[in-house]
């Protein structure tokens, strides 16, 4: 009988090689968030607002301030009085 020279052992040596490292990884795509929304205050004096899905704080310092707006808030603040989104 002849010897096949250690070739299977190389073989299973590589296969189980491959088994462990899988198959590539491909990077993640980024994704896509909407832009800010911006809203203006129209009100005499300050205000804070929380949104209400990211609990963020906003102030709006003056009368005409504008804020940008994390897009998922957008729905809340716009239920704000003396706020409007621009």
């Amino acid at each position: 009988m002849s010897c096949c020279g250690n070739k299977r052992a190389q073989f299973l040596a590589q296969s189980a090689w491959v088994r462990q490292t899988g198959p590539p990884t491909r990077p993640r795509p980024q994704s896509v968030m909407p832009p800010n929304v911006v809203f203006q205050y129209t009100g005499k004096t300050a205000m804070v607002v929380i949104g209400a899905i990211s609990g963020k704080r906003y102030r709006f310092v003056r009368e005409g301030a504008r804020v940008e707006v994390d897009p998922k808030d957008r729905r809340s603040l716009s239920a704000v009085p003396k706020l409007r989104q621009v």
